[in-house]
C-alpha cells in the first residue's frame, strides 16, 4: 500500500488549522492535525518542503519504521514544528491502517478499556460568582469533571477566562497583544473561588484548576496548599517545566495533584517528572508530541510509576486530532481524563466526525480509522489569519512573564 500523494490544508473556520492528508494506491486516505497555535505555517511549510517528498513511494503500513525515518533522519530532532509534522504523519497512517482493517482505531490499538471517555469542561466567568454560575451549568449538561477559571480583581484581563460560555479562542489578535499580572493578587483570589465553587457543586464534582505556568514553585507549592480543603482532581501546569525538577519543591509542600505537559514535544520532556513521581497526570497530546505512535511510548513508561493521561483537548487542536486521542483514551489502561473545549459550529461542520458527548462522557465512534474528515470544499471558504495569544507583564514593572 503505497503512499502516491500527501498535500497539507490550511483552513480559518473560526480559528486556524493546518491539516496533513495523505493518499495511497490503493485509494484510501488518512489525515492528521498539524495544527501548532501561532506558527501553523511554520509545520505547514515543513511538511510540504521537506516531510512530503520524503514520504512518496513509501508503505503507508509501515508507521513505526516511517516514524523513525522522520523522528532520527532530520539530524535535528524533537521540538514543536517537527514533532508536530511528525505527528500529522503518524495520525494519517494509523487512520489507514484501520480503515484497510475495517475496524476503529482504538481496536486495532487493542481494544477499548472503558464504556467512554471521562471528559471536563471549561467554566469561566469575569468574577467568582459568574465562574460558579458557569459551573452548576456545565454539572447541568452532565459533566463528572470542571475546570474552574475566573477573572481576576484588579486586572483587567486574565488568560484563560474565556469570552464565551462552551467555547472560546484565546488567540485574540494579528500580533500578541499584552496584559497585565499580579502573582500576588492570583494567589490570594484562587483559594476564595473554589471555596465557592465547592460550596456551590458539593463533594461529587471533580474540580480542575489551570495556572498556565504563571508561578514560581514556590509560589505554586503555596498555592497547591492553599486549595488542599478543595480537594482539586488536579492543578495544572503550576509552573513552566523546562526545568523538570522544579516540581520536586511544588511535591514537597503540597498533596493537591498535579498535571503538567500539554506544551511537551517528546518523551524526553517527561521522563525525570514521570520516573520521580512528581506529577500525577501527564498532559502531551498526539499533535504535538510526535503522534500516537509516540503518545503510547509516554502512556507506557508513565504507567510504569502510577501516573495517568490528562491530555491537552483546547480548540487550538482540531476535531481531527480529537477524534485520534479519544480512541486512543479508549484503549490506553492508565487513562485520567481528557480536556474537551468544543469548537465552533463552523469547524464542526469543515471537519465531520464520529465521536459524541453524553452525560460527561465522550466516545470516538465505531466507524473505521480515527473517524474524522475534512470537507476540502468547505475549508477552502475560511483561509488563513494571523492570530497570536497574548502575553502577559507584571503589573508592577511591566517585566514579561507567561501568558
Amino acid at each position: 500500500m503505497k503512499i502516491i500523494d500527501a498535500k497539507v490544508i490550511v483552513c480559518s473556520p473560526g480559528r486556524n488549522f493546518v491539516t496533513l492528508k495523505i493518499t495511497t494506491d490503493d485509494g484510501l486516505s488518512g489525515i492528521g492535525d498539524a495544527t501548532l497555535n501561532g506558527r501553523e505555517l511554520s509545520v505547514a511549510s515543513y511538511l510540504t518542503d521537506h516531510v512530503i517528498p520524503c514520504l512518496i513511494g513509501r508503505d503507508a503500513h509501515q508507521v513505526e519504521d516511517i516514524w523513525q525515518y522522520l523522528y532520527r533522519g532530520a539530524y535535528w530532532r524533537r521540538g514543536p514544528v517537527t514533532m508536530t509534522a511528525i505527528a500529522a504523519v503518524d495520525t494519517a497512517l494509523w487512520d489507514i491502517k484501520a480503515k484497510a482493517a475495517g475496524m476503529p482505531l482504538y481496536q486495532l490499538l487493542g481494544g477499548k478499556s472503558r464504556t467512554g471517555v471521562m471528559v471536563y469542561g471549561h467554566a469561566n466567568g469575569a468574577g467568582i460568582d459568574e465562574t460558579v454560575e458557569q459551573v452548576l451549568h456545565y454539572k447541568k449538561l452532565g459533566y463528572k469533571a470542571i475546570r474552574a477559571q475566573s477573572g481576576v480583581p484588579g486586572l483587567e484581563k486574565v488568560y484563560g477566562v474565556g469570552r464565551g460560555t462552551l467555547f472560546y479562542e484565546p488567540a485574540d489578535s494579528s500580533l500578541p497583544s499584552e496584559h497585565d499580572w499580579s502573582t500576588e493578587r492570583y494567589l490570594l483570589h484562587t483559594p476564595k473561588l473554589f471555596a465557592a465553587v465547592r460550596e456551590a457543586v458539593g463533594p461529587d464534582v471533580h474540580l480542575l484548576h489551570d495556572v498556565h505556568h504563571r508561578l514560581t514553585p514556590i509560589e505554586a507549592a503555596r498555592l497547591g496548599k492553599a486549595l488542599e480543603p478543595y480537594h482539586l482532581f488536579w492543578m495544572e501546569d503550576a509552573t513552566p517545566a523546562e526545568n523538570q525538577e522544579s516540581f520536586r519543591l511544588i511535591r514537597q509542600h503540597t498533596t493537591t495533584p498535579l498535571a503538567v505537559g500539554e506544551i511537551f514535544n517528546s518523551i524526553w520532556d517527561c521522563k525525570d517528572l514521570i520516573q520521580h513521581q512528581l506529577i500525577d497526570y501527564i498532559r502531551t497530546t498526539v499533535v504535538h508530541a510526535g503522534g500516537i505512535t509516540q503518545l503510547r511510548r509516554i502512556a507506557d513508561f508513565a504507567g510504569m510509576y502510577q501516573v495517568r493521561t490528562g491530555s491537552h483537548g483546547a480548540t487550538d487542536l482540531s476535531p481531527v486530532c480529537m477524534g485520534a486521542a479519544l480512541h486512543f483514551d479508549l484503549w490506553v489502561p492508565n487513562f485520567g481524563i481528557q480536556e474537551y473545549m468544543r469548537h465552533t459550529d463552523e469547524t464542526d461542520a469543515v471537519f465531520p466526525h464520529a465521536y459524541t458527548f453524553e452525560d460527561g462522557f465522550l466516545h470516538p465512534g465505531d466507524a473505521p480509522g480515527h473517524g474524522v474528515d475534512i470537507d476540502e470544499a468547505l475549508a477552502a471558504r475560511y483561509p488563513y489569519k494571523p492570530a497570536y495569544l497574548p502575553v502577559n507583564r507584571l503589573a508592577h514593572d511591566g517585566t514579561l512573564w507567561h501568558w
